[in-house]
Formats: structure tokens, C-alpha cells, sequence
């Protein structure tokens, strides 16, 4: 896989499988959701399993991964974060893995797009919640996922709660809801 594209690792199978849980007792195929950060494609590849393909919307701001879901019959769209999605689109679902990690400047440049969410870790998460409210149905949720060593101060000031959690190596990784 292009190493500017996130391959799937835990923190993907982690979201995949709380997906699948949810999706699955909803019965609802006319849900309307956005993977934001789509890398790989493997979660809005998961939610097409459970509702109408024609509903989902795959956006990164990688053309390669924007070209990789539309190889997988995905509708996708390059932007970064909302940039390009139309105000008057609304979503039942969002869910965003961001790239959650603090710069370090060991890391090869070409794989920091996918892992870090900038200087802290978490700016990029407080910039896509900060606009994804507005995109987002009345009654809808948006998923979050990001890891301990993301600063969580700034998020926490959105009303958050962990769904989901796993422990890895030297971290844990959480799913955040927000409604």
C-alpha cells in the first residue's frame, strides 16, 4: 500500500468491529454517513455491508486514497476536512480515525500525513469537530477515534464519551461519541 495511504492496523479494527456492533442492531439502510479520513477505505467499506452504497460518502484529503475507494465502488470526494462537502449535506453518521499522534520529527514526512494530527496531536480532531456539527442531522453521532497519547483538554470541551477502548502497546486507543 502507498505509504501516504493509513494502512489498516488495531485502532482501523477496533472502529470496524464497534461499527459493525452498531450497524448491525440498527436495521436502518437509509443511513446517511461520512468517512472523513478515509485511508484504506475499511470502515466505510464495513458500513456498506449494512446500509445503501449510495449513501456513503468517503472524503480524505489524499487523492490516492480518494482514488483507492473509488476503485472499491465507494463515492469519495478529495478535500480537506469539510473544504469541499456542501453545507446543505447532512449526515446520520460521521466517523473520522484521525491522524491522532504529536509530531515528531523522526518520522518520514510521507507517512506524518496519516499519523500525526499536528503539532500536540490534537488539532486536527478539534478542527474536524468544530465543523462537523454542522453537518451532522438532528439526532445524529459523530465517532472519534484517537489515542492516551492525544491531549485531550480541547476535546473534552465538546461533551464527549468513550465508546469504545482498547489497549495497545504503549497506549490506549478510544472511540469518542459526540451527539
Amino acid at each position: 500500500m502507498n505509504p501516504q495511504i493509513y494502512a489498516p492496523a488495531e485502532d482501523s479494527y477496533l472502529f470496524r468491529d464497534f461499527l459493525k456492533k452498531i450497524l448491525s442492531k440498527s436495521g436502518n439502510r437509509d443511513i446517511q454517513y461520512l468517512d472523513m479520513g478515509t485511508g484504506s477505505g475499511i470502515l466505510a467499506e464495513t458500513v456498506a455491508k449494512f446500509i445503501n452504497k449510495d449513501n456513503i460518502l468517503a472524503a480524505d484529503t489524499n487523492p490516492e486514497a480518494v482514488k483507492i475507494a473509488r476503485q472499491k465502488g465507494l463515492k469519495a470526494i478529495k478535500t480537506n476536512l469539510f473544504d469541499k462537502i456542501p453545507k446543505s449535506k447532512k449526515f446520520d453518521i460521521i466517523t473520522f480515525n484521525a491522524p491522532y499522534l504529536p509530531r515528531d520529527n523522526r518520522e518520514p514526512k510521507e507517512s506524518q500525513l496519516a499519523t500525526t494530527g499536528g503539532k500536540r496531536g490534537d488539532e486536527i480532531s478539534v478542527k474536524f469537530l468544530n465543523q462537523a456539527k454542522s453537518y451532522l442531522k438532528k439526532g445524529g453521532k459523530i465517532f472519534l477515534l484517537i489515542s492516551s497519547l492525544t491531549p485531550q483538554d480541547k476535546i473534552q470541551k465538546f461533551r464527549t464519551k468513550i465508546v469504545a477502548r482498547k489497549k495497545v502497546f504503549f497506549e490506549e486507543l478510544q472511540i469518542l461519541e459526540f451527539s
